[in-house]
């Protein structure tokens, strides 16, 4: 793996009176994968939107190849384009099909060639399992295709580093595997990605590194043996044990 790509350097983040994120410090390399894991909120998923500046920080600074991109909004189109984010919520336009859902950003906001994109965009499909769903509606698909046509939108942006916020927490429990193979796939391919999942196997299996978060402070991290085989805080063995996880 190579040099940071992503930096987060004391981040702080206020709702109000109520601190989410405590002086938040980690780096992500070229490559890497990290997932985030840590109980409900602590803080993982404003972490992520704090990072694609979908909310604003109250303190530290962000950067993306060593330029700060923390409080650059005259940037922030650009900024975004870089850092692709999927939601747990799909987010797809229910009056435009698979393709259009697809492609619509890469026309309008990098203003590639349509050829170009669709080309793209079914090839991508393609690999997914959705290439005989590219003309369907968001209303025809299930939630775990929904959430495959997400994933391919934020690929076809051709993003530095990748963001997926708990991607699986609204999937009945037959649709969640489809979607977690897209993402091994994606991790053998060496795309740089910052995960949050409550899924603890596939935690273990995609993860280069775990970071562990509780009330807003990063508590541990390290390898996966070393985080499930052999975690230091008690906190982390807690968390742990609730999940009924053998390593």
């Amino acid at each position: 793996m190579g040099n940071p790509v992503l930096g987060i350097k004391n981040l702080k983040k206020k709702f109000g009176d109520h601190e989410v994120l405590k002086d938040i410090s980690f780096s992500v390399k070229k490559g890497e994968v990290v997932v985030v894991l840590g109980p409900s909120g602590c803080g993982k998923s404003t972490l992520l939107r704090c990072i694609n500046a979908l909310e604003s920080i109250q303190g530290g600074e962000i950067f993306l190849d060593r330029e700060k991109i923390s409080g650059n909004v005259k940037n922030l189109h650009k900024i975004r384009q870089k850092i692709g984010m999927v939601f747990q919520s799909y987010d797809l336009f229910p009056h435009m099909n698979v393709l259009r859902n697809v492609t619509l950003a890469p026309e309008k906001a990098q203003h590639r060639p349509k050829e170009e994109v669709e080309k793209e965009a079914e090839e991508l499909l393609h690999r997914v399992g959705l290439a005989d769903k590219k003309d369907a509606y968001p209303r025809q698909l299930s939630g775990g295709q929904k959430q495959r046509a997400a994933i391919v939108r934020a690929l076809c942006m051709h993003p530095e580093v990748m963001l997926f916020d708990e991607v699986t927490a609204s999937l009945d429990p037959e649709m969640v595997r489809e979607v977690l193979d897209v993402m091994l796939e994606m991790a053998k391919e060496g795309r740089t990605m910052v995960i949050v999942t409550h899924e603890m196997q596939f935690a273990k299996a995609v993860a280069d590194r775990i970071i562990f978060m509780d009330q807003g402070n990063i508590i541990e991290e390290g390898s996966p043996k070393e985080f499930f085989e052999h975690p230091k805080t008690e906190r982390a063995r807690q968390f742990l044990n609730v999940f009924e996880f053998e390593a």
